[in-house]
């Protein structure tokens, strides 16, 4: 029977990568489009009998059909969903016309939307495209990335899988966003984001050894030395506290510096409040103290102080007094009457 093969491709890779029996079915049966593209370029390229409809698809599909043994109807980056259906109910209607198939001539792999998301980052920051995205700069936007971060954390804390999701989306946002505006920079400043993509990778693949070039895997202790030391080699820093983001909350940054050292088997007296010259530096040394007693109990004290402080806030919010109700709006006044 005659078949009509609806052809469905990912419009994320590469025009006129498919596969073998997508090449072998365009090959052999003639090819109907709504519209050229860099595919049909490719096709033709290949010796491929491509054609651009004018009309609808369907009874052009029906009449090339009656024809051959076969047609191929290339579908769109939206897999031509309508086209499909319209075609579907006619052959049901009239079996003996045409059987239809469905084949896909490659696919999206893991990770493909992300080519998505540096598309309409470019489209936004090209000339024509957001003038506010386009007027900012790498620090103009790192308040954006704290403040998206924390919202991610934040769903993380209260559990939430779809709010992170979302969250995790406006972090990869700035991400993005920062690497297409490293784009603009001078020549020999200039990055993009594969520089980032395989930034990360290459770090990823040295630091992981018992994964990726077949070492000893080992404890989880083990690993994490192992990556400390291959991470020490790579950064030849002066000092073990070379690579702390100091710009991080308080708390945080000195549970951290404590952690550093004390990895390092570095070890020196905490001040004493007691001998500060200001209230301010005892409360200081004191709250020092606190992280270095938590460090010590293994607990996060800026989580701790954060669901402590939101759990007050929680009880605040039930002990404050409701507002006065606010009096409804007095009716219009009728309009004036006249008199002769």
């Amino acid at each position: 029977m005659p078949r009509i093969v609806l052809l469905v491709t990912s419009p994320r890779l590469p025009a006129g990568l498919l596969t073998a029996a997508a090449w072998d079915v365009v090959r052999a049966a003639p090819v109907l489009v709504a519209e050229d593209s860099e595919l049909t370029t490719a096709l033709r390229s290949a010796g491929a009998e491509v054609r651009v409809l004018d009309g609808p698809p369907v009874p052009a599909l029906l009449d090339a059909v009656a024809a051959q043994d076969t047609v191929v109807w290339l579908a769109g980056p939206a897999g031509d969903e309508a086209v499909a259906r319209e075609l579907g109910l006619r052959l049901a209607r009239e079996p003996g016309l045409a059987e239809l198939e469905l084949m896909y001539g490659s696919w999206d792999p893991p990770g493909a939307r992300l080519l998505d998301a540096v598309a309409v980052l470019d489209r936004l920051l090209s000339p024509g495209g957001d003038p506010w995205k386009r007027a900012q700069t790498h620090r103009s936007l790192a308040g954006f990335l704290l403040e998206e971060s924390y919202e991610a954390y934040d769903a993380m804390s209260a559990g939430d899988t779809d709010a992170l999701r979302e969250e995790l989306g406006d972090v990869l946002l700035q991400v993005v966003l920062h690497a297409r505006l490293a784009e603009e920079l001078p020549e020999d400043e200039r990055w993009t984001i594969d520089d980032v993509a395989a930034g990360l990778v290459d770090k990823m693949i040295r630091r992981n050894p018992h994964v990726f070039a077949g070492a000893e895997a080992g404890t989880l202790e083990e690993i994490t030395a192992n990556w400390e030391r291959i991470k020490q080699a790579e950064k030849a820093r002066d000092s073990v506290l070379d690579g702390i983001a100091f710009s991080q909350p308080a708390l945080a940054l000195a549970a951290k510096i404590l952690e550093r050292s004390a990895r390092a088997g570095i070890t020196a007296p905490l001040p004493s409040p007691e001998s500060q010259p200001t209230p301010e530096a005892a409360l200081g040394a004191h709250l020092l103290a606190i992280v270095a007693q938590a460090r010590t109990a293994d607990l996060d004290p800026e989580a701790a102080l954060r669901h402590t402080t939101l759990t007050h806030a929680q009880t605040l919010r039930t002990t404050e007094p409701s507002p006065p109700p606010t009096s409804p709006p007095a009716p219009p006044s009728p309009p004036p009457t006249s008199s002769r």
